[in-house]
């Protein structure tokens, strides 16, 4: 039989096609975040796409109440809490262009700059005072920048496994 218009099956198939609709619109620049954040390369990343699938996880479960909240902050923020609370697993780098620094350093700076993120939110966000993001932040690029002239580069990293808003679009 048929369902009827409107019915439970009707609103299943629809919130499942706008959460489709947003998972295909925000998966690849999650991805890269949670790339970044694990420390691996583009091409081998399976620890981001775990971090990620259960980030979107979360959000599916609660995607029927969402009313005014933004559902791409949402899954943002679950991902960082889930990269926070797992830290210890991700100490050493695997390739990733911020595998040299500590996993709450790549946290901060991929919120920073990466995601664009104001320092008092990722503050409230970890829990940590708003100096201590600044000071995290500003030590992270220095660190970069430092490597990056030791290895014989002219700048800061840059490509497709960099920080910069343009390469990851």
């Amino acid at each position: 039989m048929r369902e009827q218009r409107g019915g439970p099956g009707a609103e299943r198939a629809h919130r499942a096609r706008e959460f489709d609709a947003f998972v295909a619109g925000a998966a690849g620049r999650l991805l890269h975040a949670a790339t970044l954040l694990t420390a691996e390369t583009r091409t081998r990343n399976p620890h981001a796409q775990a971090l990620l699938t259960d980030a979107f996880a979360h959000t599916y479960a609660v995607w029927d109440r969402l009313r005014d909240e933004d559902p791409y902050d949402l899954t943002r923020r679950d991902l960082a809490a889930r990269f926070a609370r797992s830290a210890w697993r991700h100490r050493g780098g695997r390739g990733g262009v911020l595998g040299a620094l500590p996993p709450q350093e790549r946290l901060v700076l991929v919120l920073r700059l990466y995601e664009g993120i104001a320092e008092e939110q990722v503050a409230a966000l970890l829990g940590l005072p708003e100096a201590r993001v600044r000071a995290v932040c500003a030590r992270s690029v220095a660190a970069l920048r430092a490597a990056s002239r030791k290895d014989g580069a002219p700048g800061a990293p840059s490509g497709r496994d960099g920080l910069s808003r343009e390469t990851a679009a």
